[in-house]
């Protein structure tokens, strides 16, 4: 569970990252307050939630199981533990 939180966490900080290494690149101060001003975290934030939920909505089309499959959950089986799987 934890590495789809860290996927879409490291998708959160990518448009950061990518202005941090901007204003490095072009020697504008990367700690410079006047590089983060309020409209441009706006727009890193708004495009930072774009790219999370479109990682969201490809999750959702193509991730998981087949159309149409059964899921078996988790049972005992003969006094042994038979995972879940689907069919």
């Amino acid at each position: 569970m934890i590495r789809p939180v860290l996927t879409e966490l490291a998708l959160f900080l990518v448009p950061f990252l990518l202005y941090a290494l901007f204003l490095w690149a072009t020697r504008a101060g990367v700690l410079d307050s006047k590089s983060w001003s309020w409209s441009t975290l706006a727009w890193l934030t708004a495009s930072a939630l774009m790219l999370v939920i479109a990682s969201f909505l490809v999750l959702a089309q193509f991730g998981g199981a087949p159309p149409r499959s059964t899921y078996v959950p988790a049972h005992v089986e003969d006094g042994k533990f038979v995972p879940g799987r689907t069919k």
